[in-house]
């Protein structure tokens, strides 16, 4: 077990929507910023959630099935529940799945959103998802979540596996918390969110 890597696991696992192809000149220039920081991260330490720590994982799954496969949700799940077992301190909580072939909007990502209400009832610890636009088609609105669960006690991280990002590495803490920065209309949102906790 000390000699699997979890994270070279988890980046063999299949992405159902890979294949799924964008017009939009926004997603092309979100490609072009993610490449262009995936260059950047291989000349630096890369940092990964800790293999040693105790998590409690959830794993988020934008689906839509484009292969030939019925059961390919089935067999994806499986894929993560056998890789994350890899890890003897990390729990997975469950899987929480918005169906869907293009990036949601947050309003209407319903798994989403329960997930974050778990993580705000401190049931998740980690989240794991495929790629960053499975949470939603604006950056913004990621910023935002990673920012917001990096603020809880005990801060909670979001792992990205296509573009190897893990939102707790040291290298973009201070970005977390830049009290500068609040997306277009997200100020009302995080008033909400306070006023409900």
């Amino acid at each position: 077990m000390e000699n699997t890597d979890v994270f070279d696991q988890l980046m063999c696992i299949n992405d159902e929507d890979a294949l799924a192809v964008s017009a939009d000149e926004y997603e092309r220039d979100l490609e072009e910023l993610i490449d262009h920081h995936r260059e950047w991260l291989k000349i630096i330490r890369r940092e990964r959630p800790s293999k040693a720590k105790n998590y409690r994982v959830a794993v988020y799954i934008r689906y839509y099935n484009q292969t030939k496969y019925e059961n390919y949700l089935d067999y994806h799940k499986k894929q993560f529940a056998d890789t994350i077992d890899l890890v003897p301190s990390w729990d997975l909580v469950g899987f929480y799945i918005d169906y869907g072939m293009t990036a949601p909007n947050m309003e209407t990502a319903e798994e989403w959103s329960r997930l974050l209400e778990d993580c705000m009832e401190q049931k998740v610890d980690l989240i794991i998802t495929q790629k960053i636009k499975n949470i939603s088609k604006r950056m913004d609105e990621v910023i935002w979540c990673s920012r917001l669960l990096a603020a809880q006690d005990p801060p909670i991280g979001i792992y990205f596996i296509s573009e190897d990002v893990f939102t707790l590495a040291s290298y973009y803490l201070e970005d977390l918390h830049d009290p500068t920065f609040i997306p277009d209309g997200m100020d009302e949102v995080q008033l909400q969110l306070e006023a409900s906790l």
